[in-house]
């Protein structure tokens, strides 16, 4: 049975600078050695490792394999990483499965109580536009409404700041925030094809990127995320509280054993891996058109390492949003991944 995908509430900023290690919302999270497992992911294809995880059951599999039988897990699908990261600081999740953005401050506003497991995914974010007028970054007016995830801590809103800053100088990193509106990929694209929406430009990901430059009459890309962060960056990762990983070393062991295994065959049978992908999911997209998809530029960028993510962090401490600056990537990341060639 599918799962059924949730709105995503409200993510304030402000929430972050009161939860600090010790504090009731960290201590609520359940940290003792659990049999049932609960993560959370985002909608679209970013995603398909934790699809593929889900129906092998690969993390109940490499657990089991580690010494820890009888693990189950419980996959929840949320709109937004607002909503994920509130899910986990109340407990209502163990692990997350969101962009940097989100990883980087919960590791900053909790100095280190939430850290990352292994990176999914690392493919392009898109900025899509079915305004005629809008051809760049520079053509946005203070009436044009761009779709992300979640506003000013979303990945997707990060990457415009960033694009913002080189477009207009590195003061005016914010200058397009006050364009940007909340919506999830699915009700994005939704808005999308609504003619009437005053949502013309969408952030968008795989495969509501093709989706909408394939449904969407006039739609045409703006920029990319490689062309602002000059390669990949790692859009999808997991990552939890450090209370839950030294409870339950194992199982953080059998989620990155499980990552490498989906990540391996999407690569060596990825007929395979997107027809779990379209079970899972319920995406109506042919078979054909997926495969397709996953044949244009940075479309197999399944990594287990970070990519990207320094360069992301400068950015967030240049404008005050970290107030630490981490000195490596291991940093924010648990041991089980350290011996990566991250960036």
């Amino acid at each position: 049975m599918k799962n059924m995908i949730l709105r995503a509430g409200a993510f304030a900023v402000a929430v972050f600078a009161m939860v600090l290690p010790g504090s009731p919302v960290i201590s609520q999270a359940l940290a003792q050695a659990k049999s049932e497992i609960s993560l959370s992911r985002q909608p679209g294809i970013f995603y398909m490792p934790s699809h593929i995880m889900e129906k092998n059951k690969l993390i109940e599999k490499h657990a089991a394999a580690l010494g820890v039988p009888g693990v189950t897990t419980k996959w929840i699908n949320l709109s937004g990483g607002g909503a994920q990261t509130d899910a986990l600081l109340a407990g209502g999740v163990d692990i997350l499965n969101t962009g940097t953005g989100n990883l980087l401050l919960l590791w900053d506003r909790t100095r280190g109580g939430v850290k990352g497991i292994v990176a999914t995914s690392a493919q392009p974010m898109t900025l899509i536009s079915r305004d005629a007028n809008i051809k760049s970054i520079k053509d946005f007016g203070p009436n044009d409404k761009i779709a992300v995830p979640t506003v000013k801590v979303s990945t997707q809103a990060i990457v415009l700041q960033i694009a913002a800053s080189e477009a207009f100088g590195a003061d005016q990193w914010a200058k397009l925030d006050p364009n940007t509106v909340q919506l999830g990929h699915p009700d994005a694209y939704v808005a999308m094809t609504n003619a009437q929406h005053e949502v013309r430009n969408h952030f968008a990901i795989p495969p509501f990127t093709f989706l909408e430059l394939k449904n969407v009459p006039g739609a045409h890309v703006v920029l990319s995320s490689p062309d602002i962060m000059g390669g990949p960056l790692s859009q999808a990762q997991f990552f939890t509280m450090t209370k839950f990983a030294d409870a339950n070393p194992k199982i953080i062991q059998a989620v990155f054993d499980a990552t490498k295994e989906a990540q391996d065959l999407i690569r060596s049978d990825t007929k395979t891996a997107v027809e779990i992908y379209k079970e899972v999911t319920g995406d109506k997209t042919s078979v054909e058109d997926l495969l397709a998809w996953l044949k244009e530029p940075g479309m197999m960028e399944w990594n287990l390492q970070p990519q990207g993510t320094m360069k992301f962090a400068a950015h967030l401490f240049k404008t005050g949003t970290l107030k630490t600056m981490p000195k490596a990537w291991t940093d924010y990341y648990l041991p089980v991944a350290h011996d990566l060639k991250g960036n």
